[in-house]
């Protein structure tokens, strides 16, 4: 994740939550956890380790239930943050891939709730999830607010699409550059939803941002040169997984996942985590190029989308 895309959406966050009345802080501890689940080479790596833990019967993995156990269950060496409630739910419940016009906060929630809803999304990655604050209902507007825009100057720049290949009906009401699709998303969000219980586009910008949303999946997300190498990269999470697998069964203490992570870990997080679940929170606090050290060389992809 580039620090650009984070300071954009802590921008967007923090403008719309001022404007709101909103808890500042609330707000920044729930957009700077929300993606700390994310696994190397991002949504693709997602569904490949997801469906390696589904296959070993850990259930599916989602980036958004990971941020929460990491920062509950794996950082501090398997202490975990004693995060509030407030914080983690945000954090949970944000998803900038699903398009919502309006986010009307689900107030009563509890620990048992959020447990529940976390074995939920394990069961059924499907399975919708609302933010029970208006901070983490704006979170998660902003989320989107924060990539769009920013991925088509980077397909721009990339040379994997024109400007005037932006959807024109999309580009009358939003603009066809990442500031002013910023500009116009954020100043909606704020004008819909200033002094009510809910986090709301405007019916238009909702259509305008959901065409934008579905170009991008079309011409960016989806684009062959992006996705060229993504049978390489399945093949080598696979290859990882069992690696890592077979060094904590065989005891193999010269393995990275005892030098760089088990020998940090408290004797809690070791002994209330399987050996598989131990291995998805390795790979999935991996960066892309942390994740290619440790592959095989002749194996790993050069690319310059990586």
């Amino acid at each position: 994740m580039s620090n650009c895309y984070v300071e954009c959406r802590r921008s967007a966050t923090r403008t719309i939550g001022r404007y709101l009345g909103l808890n500042d802080d609330l707000i920044e501890a729930i957009s700077l956890g929300h993606d700390i689940g994310h696994t190397p080479f991002g949504h693709d790596g997602e569904r490949f380790l997801s469906e390696l833990c589904r296959s070993k019967g850990i259930g599916y993995f989602q980036h958004n239930v990971q941020s929460v156990h990491f920062l509950d269950k794996v950082e501090c060496k398997g202490i975990g943050w004693n995060l509030c409630l407030q914080t983690l739910d945000g954090i949970l419940c944000h998803d900038g891939e699903i398009h919502n016009q309006v986010l009307k906060p689900d107030r009563n929630k509890t620990f048992e709730t959020l447990e529940k809803e976390m074995t939920a999304k394990k069961d059924d990655p499907w399975v919708k999830l609302i933010p029970m604050t208006l901070e983490g209902c704006v979170v998660r507007m902003a989320d989107t607010i924060s990539y769009i825009g920013r991925d088509i100057e980077d397909a721009i720049r990339l040379k994997m699409i024109k400007r005037s290949d932006l959807p024109r009906d999309s580009v009358d009401i939003l603009g066809d550059t990442n500031g002013t699709i910023v500009y116009n998303l954020v100043t909606d969000v704020i004008r819909n939803s200033f002094q009510n219980s809910y986090v709301a586009f405007s019916p238009e910008v909702s259509d305008a941002l959901k065409r934008l949303k579905d170009f991008n999946l079309e011409r960016i997300y989806m684009n062959p040169e992006i996705k060229k190498h993504t049978g390489t990269i399945e093949k080598l999470f696979g290859i990882l997984f069992e690696k890592y697998l077979n060094d904590i069964e065989t005891e193999n203490r010269s393995s990275v996942i005892f030098t760089g992570f088990l020998e940090d870990m408290s004797e809690d997080y070791i002994e209330n985590h399987c050996k598989e679940e131990i291995v998805r929170d390795f790979i999935a606090g991996m960066t892309d190029h942390y994740f290619l050290r440790q592959c095989p060389e002749d194996m790993c992809p050069k690319t310059q989308f990586k």
